[in-house]
């Protein structure tokens, strides 16, 4: 399977999904722990992808969406963004409503 496709698959089979560096455990960029934290702090589950464990995706990812810098943040299928935005969302209170329905919508 091609890396774009397993991007895509990856981005619409999961209703969040972070790229970043490390994990939300083990953060390798700081930007990556504070995207990663904001996430956690809304208590619903989400998926990652450490993108230093996946050189395809880390050249790849990029092109996906035209995002050029990590980590990024995909909610229902679509690009939210990367830090910043989240951590904006976040202290707006409207990353866990959207965290929340995209939970929702994927839900049996």
């Amino acid at each position: 399977m091609d890396v774009l496709e397993r991007i895509d698959q990856q981005v619409k089979n999961h209703p969040v999904v972070i790229y970043m560096k490390g994990t939300p455990q083990s953060p390798q960029c700081g930007f990556s722990m504070r995207a990663a934290a904001a996430l956690q702090e809304c208590g619903i589950p989400f998926d990652y992808v450490n993108i230093l464990q996946d050189h395809e995706i880390l050249q790849s990812l990029p092109r996906y969406a035209d995002w050029p810098t990590f980590p990024q943040i995909y909610i229902d299928g679509e690009l939210l963004g990367g830090c910043d935005i989240t951590l904006e969302l976040h202290a707006k209170g409207e990353l866990k409503t959207l965290m929340e329905a995209a939970a929702a919508k994927a839900a049996p």
